[in-house]
């Protein structure tokens, strides 16, 4: 199947076309955002030249099965559906803040640890620990959200004194972050795995906090296998992970991670697949059902057939 990089549709009601790294987001009517999730991949910040086939359909379906699975913690943007790759939803105030929250020591936490610091966003952290070991209790490290660029650590403190947040909306987003992390916990732990950590992003829709964007997806969180996690701390082995750090690693070996002057590896054919593999098997792992790929010899026109459906019968 042919990966889709690119969309320019034209939707009734487009008032205006976003393009993220791998999202292209149509707003319709300033009321409805349709989201499509294409097979862009990105790592430090950085497009990569191929795109990946069926990455797009894992992401959001695993995106839209989790927003499911948590409106009893907290509303989401979610309203439909109507393509593998697609999800439209309600159009919502973005906070400017990303919720992070992390439950293991791991990534940028071990890398400001390591660094000798014991404070991340104002959160401290315990002496004594090792790479990889679970906190005593989950911590929000949260971000601010850059349109551009790179994400910067900012403490709750400076979120609200900087009027980013007002006090009450920060506090009921640290409930709802908690919460669903608990939740992406359990349900990770059910399929033999350990959500270390993740992020979410909030919106306001008619006065009232909603989950926006994607939640526990390999892109946005980080897994562990459970089988083999404890052995492999005691002999501080690197864990097995579950997200695209596979991509990132396969980067750093052929010299690029993003600075100025460094070129993109090439990615062949092979290449290509095995991140597709690896995305299906995330899927795979994370759901715990198998993936049926969304066949289709033009995927543009079925993505802009089943979304011009959709908005029709609304």
């Amino acid at each position: 199947m042919k990966a889709l990089v690119k969309t320019d549709f034209r939707f009734p009601g487009q008032k205006s076309l976003y393009t993220g790294k791998v999202r292209d987001v149509y707003n319709i009517n300033d009321n409805l955002l349709v989201m499509v999730v294409t097979d862009r991949i990105s790592a430090f910040d950085v497009v990569l030249p191929e795109g990946i086939p069926y990455k797009g359909q894992v992401l959001n379906q695993i995106a839209s099965r989790f927003l499911d699975a948590t409106t009893d913690i907290v509303p989401n943007w979610k309203l439909a559906s109507p393509d593998p790759m697609v999800t439209v939803g309600h159009m919502a105030e973005p906070f400017k803040v990303e919720m992070v929250v992390r439950g293991y020591l791991t990534g940028h936490a071990w890398r400001v640890y390591k660094s000798g610091k014991r404070i991340i966003c104002g959160v401290p952290m315990p002496d004594g620990m090792k790479e990889h070991q679970k906190f005593p209790e989950p911590l929000i490290t949260p971000t601010t959200k850059a349109m551009e660029g790179h994400d910067e650590d900012i403490s709750r403190e400076e979120i609200i004194g900087q009027g980013l947040v007002s006090e009450s909306d920060y506090r009921q987003l640290e409930q709802y972050t908690y919460e669903l992390f608990e939740k992406g916990t359990r349900i990770a732990a059910d399929k033999g795995l350990i959500l270390v950590d993740t992020k979410y992003e909030f919106g306001r829709k008619d006065g009232k906090i909603i989950l926006i964007d994607e939640i526990h997806t390999p892109d946005s969180s980080r897994y562990f296998y459970s089988e083999g996690y404890e052995r492999r701390l005691a002999d501080n082995e690197p864990q097995k992970q579950l997200s695209k750090e596979f991509v990132r690693e396969w980067l750093i070996e052929n010299g690029f991670q993003g600075k100025e002057g460094q070129q993109i590896p090439e990615m062949t054919v092979e290449i290509v697949n095995q991140i597709s593999k690896r995305y299906i098997e995330l899927y795979e792992n994370i759901t715990g059902e198998a993936f049926v790929p969304s066949e289709s010899s033009d995927v543009t026109a079925r993505v802009e057939r089943n979304v011009l459906d959709y908005i029709n019968r609304l």
